[in-house]
């Protein structure tokens, strides 16, 4: 039977080297990305080692109440990013559609899966939610904060032409139409991309992961394909939520475009 190799702390510390030397160079030659290379990494360090130790104490305790708690943290933190994100300044009523996309795109999906695909029982087990919830709201925050840049800077850039279209009486829906199309194609472009590459290209996460600790290669693949569903359908049907709701927002009762 195959055993994970166990990585000590010096496995670890070694990998290190690589990044150290990464931000030297670029710190030697003046590109001004040292700082985003050295919090980036200490973030990342720090957050997947406290996430792995409540991890550890999830697997341990099967609790309803704290698995619903990490998610919601979860979602409170998505939504944050997206605002950070988007270096726009977005409305209250813009901020609040992405908050009610994001929280029905994503735990609608989530729980599809996890109950009608999976059929995980018990359905709130840790051990499923948390990392596909995890790999599911990752993504749609990506891929919303991609949909609404293209569409805000869509509007702004279009500006007259949706008017002229207004004044001939065309529908507001049809004057930013080819901006929600391109929109929402910026937003799954960097999804689709890795799909078709998927397996050919590149191995995808959760296969190397469950491979690399010992799980037969097509169990694995049924899994990543079961994640990329997911996602797949999260990220479009967040960012469609939000296009479709939001778009109305930009113009007034009488078809007007706000300024």
């Amino acid at each position: 039977m195959y055993e994970l190799r166990n990585l000590n702390f010096l496995n670890i510390l070694i990998g290190y080297i690589l990044i150290a030397g990464v931000y030297l160079f670029v710190k030697w030659k003046g590109i001004s990305s040292e700082k985003l290379i050295a919090v980036s990494t200490l973030r990342m360090t720090f957050q997947l080692i406290l996430a792995g130790y409540v991890l550890e104490y999830l697997f341990t305790t099967h609790s309803l109440f704290l698995t619903l708690l990490i998610l919601a943290i979860m979602e409170i933190v998505a939504i944050f990013n997206i605002f950070r994100i988007v270096e726009l300044d977005l409305s209250r009523k813009l901020k609040s559609t992405i908050t009610f996309s994001i929280l029905l795109g994503t735990l609608g999906c989530l729980f599809f899966f996890i109950l009608f695909v999976i059929g995980q029982k018990p359905w709130f087990h840790p051990r499923y939610l948390i990392p596909i919830g995890g790999m599911i709201m990752g993504n749609s925050t990506n891929g919303i904060a991609l949909g609404i840049t293209n569409l805000l800077k869509g509007i702004d850039e279009k500006h007259e032409r949706i008017e002229a279209l207004l004044m001939m009486g065309a529908h507001p829906y049809k004057a930013v139409k080819d901006i929600i199309n391109g929109a929402f194609s910026s937003s799954i472009l960097p999804l689709t991309n890795s799909m078709i590459g998927a397996g050919i290209v590149v191995l995808p996460g959760m296969m190397t992961g469950q491979i690399l600790s010992g799980e037969s290669p097509l169990i694995a693949i049924k899994y990543q394909i079961i994640v990329y569903l997911g996602i797949i359908a999260s990220v479009s049907i967040t960012t469609l939520l939000f296009l479709f709701t939001s778009y109305k927002s930009f113009f007034n009762k009488h078809w007007q475009l706000l300024e």
